[in-house]
């Protein structure tokens, strides 16, 4: 029952009572004085009447007045019993008007206190379902409304025979939560693997989707480093140089954030090299020169972390040539600034592209135009050939493709020389 209900009720029987006390008083003003300290005799005499019947008095006066009389004392005796019915309804009155303030004191703070105990943050508010339980075959489920103010605080709970259907979409468990989170991720995730696989305007889209997430799972290792990997696909098909070295830039702090959150991601390593890599083509001497050590540092991470991936290699045997290929100011300056410069030969490179090779066969256009590099280097003219011819073989699809076969056509030159 409200609050409002009880108001109500209380109200009306004091409405009553104080109809009953004015017929009282009435009665007590139109009867002798001292005839309710009598009713013992009038009861006496009500029952010395009762046992006369009507019909034997009615026949003379005297008997006419004697049941008159007996009925008058039948009805002083029910005012009587009224007055006394009245006096413990008052008092009753009187203990529930004393006691309602209390009740309502009590009630207050015990749904403060259930409150306080199951506070609940905004963001999270969804309630645990209750177990249905089962009996005789035919299953009973009970379940509590929870009405929610703004602040995020349950503040009622009352009984129902069943829940919402909005209920039963909140009520989830936390790992079914974490679980149904996992599983969207995972798809996203997978969308955006197939579209860095297509076209440039697949790329293109992939981040574009990427960049929506950003926010959402900026703290997600494996949404970080394939952030990354979409800006370099953007540095890849870009010809402008601002905005090659604005992607680049971004690259690396996304694939460096994944490296600082999950030191164990072969990935995140593999981009924050790579990012490291393209990031030396906008540097001095100097920032060159670290860049280049970052690359390797977190490329032999990658490759410990992942010692299979083809890729790893290729990229391992692209700073072993270039290291290589350094000139002697460039030592110089290493050495000065690190102490012991890099050091690396094309022997290491070439052993390097052929891993990859052998782990891939065919893996791309430039590993096979950098394994005729370096057969020219160590002076195999006819190895040359032959992976330039192989590189021939492969179509230019992408930019990277394309800058292979640049170099493949100024490598050929001067093999035919």
């Amino acid at each position: 029952m409200s609050r409002f209900e009880n108001k109500g009720l209380i109200l009306g029987i004091m409405a009553g009572t104080a109809g009953i006390s004015l017929m009282v008083i009435w009665y007590r003003k139109s009867r002798k004085p001292g005839a309710a300290v009598r009713m013992p005799a009038f009861l006496n005499a009500s029952n010395r009447l009762n046992s006369v019947s009507l019909q034997n008095e009615a026949p003379n006066e005297q008997g006419a007045v004697m049941v008159l009389y007996g009925r008058q004392m039948q009805i002083l005796e029910k005012l009587n019993d009224l007055l006394v019915s009245v006096d413990e309804l008052k008092r009753e009155v009187k203990f529930l008007k004393e006691a309602i303030p209390k009740l309502e004191e009590l009630v207050r703070k015990e749904l403060q206190g259930k409150g306080d105990v199951q506070r609940v943050s905004p963001s999270h508010r969804a309630t645990k379902r209750r177990k249905a339980e089962t009996a005789s075959g035919a299953a009973e489920t009970t379940s509590s409304e929870e009405a929610e103010s703004e602040g995020g605080y349950l503040t009622a709970h009352t009984d129902t025979e069943g829940d919402s259907e909005e209920e039963k979409g909140c009520k989830k468990s936390p790992d079914a939560i974490m679980k149904s989170e996992d599983e969207e991720l995972f798809n996203f995730l997978q969308q955006v693997d197939n579209l860095h696989k297509g076209s440039e305007n697949d790329k293109k889209e992939g981040f574009r989707l990427l960049l929506e997430k950003d926010d959402k799972y900026e703290n997600c290792v494996d949404f970080l480093w394939r952030l990354a990997r979409a800006y370099g696909d953007l540095f890849e098909m870009t010809t402008d140089a601002d905005e090659k070295r604005k992607y680049v830039a971004e690259g690396k702090i996304k694939a460096e954030k994944a490296v600082q959150l999950d030191d164990r991601s072969a990935e995140s390593h593999q981009w924050f090299a790579i990012m490291c890599g393209f990031m030396s083509q906008f540097e001095s001497v100097q920032n060159k020169i670290r860049n280049g050590y970052l690359f390797k540092e977190h490329l032999d991470k990658a490759i410990e972390l992942k010692p299979q991936d083809p890729f790893l290699y290729y990229l391992n045997g692209r700073w072993c040539y270039s290291v290589a290929q350094l000139s002697w100011i460039e030592k110089k300056v290493a050495a000065a600034l690190f102490g012991t410069p890099p050091t690396s030969t094309v022997e290491e490179a070439l052993q390097n592209f052929l891993k990859a090779e052998e782990m891939h066969p065919g893996y791309s256009k430039y590993n096979y135009v950098y394994l005729a590099k370096c057969y020219k280097d160590l002076g195999q003219k006819n190895n040359a050939l032959k992976y330039c011819d192989s590189a021939l073989s492969i179509l230019s699809v992408s930019n990277e493709d394309k800058e292979a076969q640049k170099d493949l056509e100024a490598l050929l030159l001067t093999l035919r020389l």
